[in-house]
């Protein structure tokens, strides 16, 4: 896969996660506006340092980049789905 097109799978990807954020809010009967903006502000940050870990690849060791980039993508996708699942 080519760097163009894993950013625009990073920002769907992180796009579809916002919008189950506005959609948990908008199901939700508690008040608990601060920790979805939480959870929306990590899913930024989230999305902004997968940008720019990619947009700076080390020279030499990309394939083991490359694994240490999906495997943490992997990972803070399954946290922000169950910080979603607890609101």
């Amino acid at each position: 896969m080519k760097r163009k097109d894993l950013k625009k799978h990073i920002n769907y990807l992180c796009g579809e996660l916002l919008a189950e954020c506005i959609a948990a809010d908008g199901f939700s009967k508690k008040d608990n506006r601060q920790d979805i903006e939480n959870v929306m502000l990590g899913i930024l940050r989230m999305q902004n340092d997968w940008i720019c870990r990619l947009s700076h690849v080390e020279p030499g060791s990309t394939r083991l980049f490359f694994k240490k980039l999906k495997e943490d993508m992997q990972k803070g996708t399954d946290e922000i789905i169950e910080q979603i699942q607890n609101l």
